[in-house]
């Protein structure tokens, strides 16, 4: 399917623009809400949410169910899914933000691989801007003290590049599915999609979970504070039904390879609430990291405004 080298117009630009916030907002709930809830429950409980009450409020899509099972699976199952486990186990809410922007490579790979998408020049050069900024942000872990690994591990740094294929994966569904049915509603199908990881992580909690029984009693249910229901309300009616219709509505519309890279924006607003909500220190490495991230994100987004495809 051939597509349209124009840039993004003002209404596209701005719906970019806040998937950033919302996405990058979104790990200070994931954070909130893995105080009271495994990682797998968290996941169950952020795709219930998505999913409840809308699609009683929303038809399904029309479109191929092969294309919802998919993206469900590899955008909840298998993006979230890591993610999760990733922040329990060792990942720093700043850095994890960074690091997922490695979808941006994948994504590229494999619109090139499959969907023959190539790269122009703005890309290219944001991309090696980005792949600085990565550098920046990695330079940190060098040394013997490695000060900005943190809480980090080697177990969620690599979880977490789990999760970055896994969202570049359902990047490339979404454009296939677009090219097979161009005329599919954004929001029915993230709806319905919702509700295809939540009984996998259901069921992967009630055998991994050692507490998992103690959801069958509403005393458990009624300790729950405020703070961890209002990360699930954000989690999943914000960052997944708004977040990613919005997602999904960019990526009808523009090239896969065009849309990835608005994501580089959102390690910038993840590392400004870590530090400035959750206390996280940002290293020098790391500032010189935004520095040449937001300057992948201009050249992205305005290049082909000054000329360069």
């Amino acid at each position: 399917m051939t597509h349209t080298s124009r840039p993004m117009g003002a209404a596209d630009l701005l719906m970019a623009l806040a998937v950033v916030v919302i996405w990058g907002l979104n790990f200070l709930a994931m954070k909130y809400g893995l105080r009271t809830f495994t990682p797998l429950q968290l996941g169950a409980l952020r795709y219930l949410g998505a999913c409840l009450p809308m699609v009683l409020l929303v038809r399904p899509p029309r479109i191929h169910w092969k294309w919802v099972v998919a993206y469900g699976l590899f955008v909840g199952l298998g993006q979230f899914g890591f993610l999760f486990l990733a922040l329990k186990v060792g990942m720093a809410t700043g850095l994890a933000s960074v690091l997922m922007q490695t979808q941006v490579f994948f994504t590229a790979t494999l619109s090139l691989v499959l969907l023959h998408e190539r790269p122009g020049r703005a890309l290219k050069i944001g991309m090696g801007l980005a792949a600085l900024g990565l550098l920046c942000f990695a330079m940190d872990f060098v040394g013997p003290s490695g000060r900005g690994a943190g809480a980090t591990t080697l177990a969620g740094f690599g979880l977490t590049l789990c999760a970055a294929a896994m969202w570049a994966v359902s990047n490339i569904v979404v454009r296939r599915a677009q090219a097979h049915t161009p005329d599919y509603d954004p929001l029915a199908f993230v709806v319905w999609s919702s509700l295809v990881p939540v009984l996998p992580f259901v069921a992967l909690s009630a055998w991994l979970d050692p507490d998992a029984s103690r959801w069958l009693h509403w005393a458990a249910v009624a300790e729950v504070p405020l703070l961890a229901w209002l990360s699930i309300a954000y989690l999943g009616w914000a960052a997944t039904v708004v977040g990613y219709a919005m997602w999904t509505r960019l990526l009808k519309r523009h090239p896969a390879n065009r849309v990835a890279p608005f994501s580089l924006g959102v390690p910038v607003v993840g590392l400004a609430a870590g530090m400035w909500v959750l206390g996280e220190v940002v290293t020098p490495w790391q500032w010189a990291g935004i520095a040449c991230v937001v300057t992948a994100l201009a050249c992205v987004v305005l290049g082909p405004r000054f000329g360069m495809k």
